[in-house]
This record gives structure tokens, sequence and C-alpha cells, in this order.
């Protein structure tokens, strides 16, 4: 199984970008998709996933309304759209992947991940 994301990059606060993860040696279909970020010194913080067994997304309280996560089964990719950065958005962010149809925002739970690609806002 292998994870790859991409996208990252600086941007200025209120900017967007967007992240990819694209994965091989999975079945997308059977896995549930999470996007995670962690800044030095502090733990992994779950930001978003989608689930596996009818798209269902979660987001951290955070991130509502600012970040939409979306999943392409036929591509086998799940992008992260992030709008109106705040420089605490800062972090590297990583994808991972559990095979399970229910979403979670716990690192814990994920079996796989890649690895990650900074996103630094800042003016």
């Amino acid at each position: 199984v292998r994870l790859v994301e991409s996208g990252g990059g600086l941007v200025q606060p209120g900017g967007s970008l967007r992240l990819s993860c694209a994965a091989s040696g999975i079945t997308f279909d059977d896995y549930t998709i999470g996007w995670f970020r962690q800044v030095p010194g502090k733990e992994r913080e779950g930001v978003s996933c989608i689930s596996s067994s009818d798209g269902s997304t979660s987001y951290a309280d955070s991130v509502k309304g600012r970040f939409t996560i979306s999943g392409d089964n036929a591509k086998n990719t799940v992008d992260l759209q992030m709008n109106s950065l705040k420089p605490e958005d800062t972090a590297v962010y990583y994808c991972a992947a559990v095979r399970s149809p229910e979403g979670s925002l716990n690192q814990g739970v994920y079996d796989y991940w890649g690895q990650g690609t900074q996103v630094t806002v800042s003016s």
C-alpha cells in the first residue's frame, strides 16, 4: 500500500490550497481515507475523513466550513480543498487509510500513512 500526498506549499492568509492523496495497492471502495496534520511538538490532529461505506465526511471543528474533502474512486484519489487558510493551519499534512467502512478522526485506527506534505500559511 502506498499513499502519496501532493499540493502543499506556501500561501498567504485567506488563500487556498488543494491537497491530493493518491493511493495504490488498495481498493478504494473498501477503505476510509483521512487527512491529519502535525506541527512540531504537538500531537497529530485529525482534520477530515471520508467514509468508504457511503461517502460521508467528518471534519475537525477547527476546519469546518473552510475545508472540503472529496474522493474519486475511479482515480483512487482523495482531495482536501482548503480555503480561508489561517496561520494556525500551518503543518505537515498526512493522508492515511484504514480498511473500514466507518470514518474516524482518530489516528490510532489508521493502518497506512503517506509521507506528508508541508503547508505553510504566512504573509
